[in-house]
């Protein structure tokens, strides 16, 4: 896994470094995607990551993702890329009307993939509205998932970059979205994390709320396991406290765990063979190589 890391840092620095060399010897031809693309390229049996989810990813970052794959498939042939678009993250610039002396104000937006597929879609449409349906058919995301990132994007207050008709805390299938113009806020870089509401789940046949909890705790495990993996992989050795506090940080864009599921994954870790406790501190944990 730490190898996995330090070839994906070498990876992207060439993948960088080509990509200048034919723009720059390419004349005529036209200029690589405008997106700077930050990838890791993890072996998935070493991960312990989800399955990913259906999702449609925006024309801009599809054509930067195939650069990236060509490239790596000319240095590994043979192998296969499958992008885990749940887990990554998109830096957006959007300006927006706004009124009086706010008026044409410009922020940085950092979303999740699936919100920044719904909020692309909204790209110079002005002030069309678009209908939950016809945004999961663009987006190809599923229910769950679209309602997630639906809920974060137009009904949190204070980072509503979306207005949705008619108005409420919860996403339903009949709703219509539009982008707002009117957003305001003080910061030039607004994070719009996760928002995920146990009635925003699909219900399972014949369940009851007790049984969408513990879906949505199924669902969360593997998510708070890789990130686990992920921080011991790069500290090696961490207090069990400082663990809990920089888990809760990395997942905090999609939502915030329990110190008590974070504990309770460590502990599987263990078992698993991934992390050790201290001989003599119980509270220090160990990443086994």
């Amino acid at each position: 896994m730490f190898t996995d890391m330090a070839t994906s840092r070498d990876l992207l620095a060439g993948f960088k470094e080509s990509r200048n060399q034919a723009a720059e010897t390419s004349a005529g031809l036209p200029d690589p995607p405008p997106v700077d693309l930050a990838v890791q390229v993890l072996t998935s049996g070493a991960w312990p990551l989800p399955p990913p989810g259906p999702c449609e990813i925006p024309a801009p970052l599809r054509e930067a993702a195939k650069t990236f794959e060509e490239y790596y498939l000319s240095v590994y042939s043979g192998r296969k890329l499958t992008w885990q678009t749940g887990l990554g993250t998109v830096e957006l610039k959007a300006q927006f009307q706004g009124k009086g002396s706010r008026s044409g104000k410009k922020h940085e937006l950092s979303v999740s993939i699936p919100q920044a597929c719904v909020l692309m879609l909204f790209a110079d449409r002005g002030e069309d509205w678009l209908p939950f349906a016809e945004i999961a058919k663009a987006t190809q995301l599923e229910a769950p998932e679209l309602k997630r990132a639906l809920r974060a994007l137009a009904c949190v207050k204070g980072k509503n970059v979306l207005v949705k008709a008619p108005p409420g805390k919860a996403v339903e299938e009949g709703d219509r979205f539009q982008f707002n113009e009117s957003f305001q806020s003080k910061m030039y870089r607004v994070k719009l994390g996760a928002s995920l509401a146990v009635k925003d789940r699909e219900p399972a046949p014949g369940g009851d709320r007790g049984e969408l909890r513990k879906r949505v705790e199924e669902d969360r495990k593997p998510q708070v396991e890789a990130a686990i993996v992920r921080l011991m992989k790069a500290r090696r050795t961490l207090h069990h406290n400082g663990i809990v506090a920089e888990v809760t940080q990395q997942l905090q864009p999609r939502f915030l765990p329990a110190p008590q599921l974070i504990k309770a994954r460590l502990e599987t870790l263990c078992e698993r063979g991934y992390v050790e406790r201290d001989a003599e501190d119980s509270k220090l944990w160990h990443y086994v190589a």
